[in-house]
């Protein structure tokens, strides 16, 4: 049997949300346990430069990611490398069972599991992932110098992908389902006047294209949406970029949740259906998706699990998070 570990909080998750969740958590004296996961740091470990970061006019996701860590490490976090495999939430303390063996206990739970890459659901996308399939160009782009690429989605995801490809690739395809991108004007801006992009409007990919032995993508197929004309499209590398669904699936059972499995929380709160467990970061957040909001909501979570503890201890003035009034004093000074 592994061993059992009690907190007062803990946090599932590593990104922006988790690190912040527990900076503050440790500020108030709770002692937080913080579970990394699969992908510590989370999406931002996998971007290249950020550039909508406060404070920084440009760092990369890694770097930054490491930053928090160490922020959260350096004012008493406890910090685990595992997975957690289930979570039982049906009676306090709240139980979770880790890939490590380990069991963790906490009286509140702070959820910040963020999002994971989203795929076509094609059968040819499984049989070549790895193998010329991917969902990171920061990972895999380096294998692709000099060569033909092809990258599916229209948001900043993909066009951030397609320009981080150029700096390898001979020639990247951007393949778009409609006639115009999402993505921010600057970002589409940098990606129009890039000479080795070349941009394939209203298609969508039917099917990956690729040799036996050895097992690899020589191409893709793409049909228009309206005439369904097909077209093949050469390629050593094809690049899954088309959004990200919430890692639901602690709680996909237990948790309310909507908008295609974003779990729900209280208005203007991160207080889930189940009270003493919070949500914050992408895990719940369908609008948004950015790593300051995500950040600002690990925050909420921290000083809301603060306050929902104090309310468990007969007789404490509860009226407001414990040192949140101090904080917003000393900034106002």
């Amino acid at each position: 049997m592994g061993d059992t570990k009690h907190s007062k909080v803990l946090i599932i998750g590593s990104g922006p949300a988790g690190y912040t969740a527990a900076v503050y958590a440790s500020r108030a004296m709770l002692e937080p346990v913080l579970v990394q996961g699969i992908q510590p740091g989370g999406q931002l470990t996998i971007t290249t430069e950020v550039e909508n970061w406060p404070g920084d006019t440009e760092v990369q996701g890694p770097e930054l990611m490491v930053r928090m860590e160490e922020h959260a490490r350096a004012v008493g976090t406890e910090i685990i490398s595992d997975h957690i495999q289930s979570l039982d939430l049906s009676h306090r303390p709240f139980t979770a069972k880790g890939d490590s063996g380990t069991t963790y206990t906490a009286d509140a739970v702070i959820l910040a599991t963020g999002a994971q890459a989203k795929w076509l659901g094609l059968p040819s996308e499984e049989k070549f992932k790895g193998f010329g399939v991917s969902a990171c160009a920061t990972c895999d782009g380096f294998f692709y110098r000099g060569q033909e690429v092809v990258v599916i989605g229209g948001g900043n995801t993909a066009v951030e992908e397609a320009l981080f490809l150029t700096n390898f690739a001979s020639k990247v395809t951007l393949i778009h389902r409609r006639d115009s991108l999402r993505a921010e004007k600057i970002l589409q801006h940098r990606l129009f006047k890039n000479p080795k992009v070349e941009l394939l409007w209203d298609h969508t990919v039917e099917e990956v294209i690729g040799g036996e032995n050895p097992l690899g993508v020589e191409g893709v197929r793409a049909r228009h949406v309206e005439t369904g004309a097909i077209t093949e499209v050469p390629c050593k590398g094809f690049f899954v970029a088309i959004g990200h669904a919430p890692a639901n699936e602690l709680v996909k059972d237990r948790l309310e949740l909507h908008n295609g499995g974003y779990v729900v929380t209280k208005p203007d709160s991160t207080a889930t259906s189940i009270p003493g467990v919070f949500a914050a970061g992408d895990l719940t957040d369908h609008i948004y998706r950015q790593a300051v909001t995500s950040a600002g909501m690990g925050c909420m979570g921290a000083l809301e699990a603060e306050k929902f503890l104090a309310e468990q201890v007969e007789g404490e003035d509860v009226s407001a998070p414990l040192g949140y009034g101090a904080e917003v004093a000393g900034a106002a000074e």
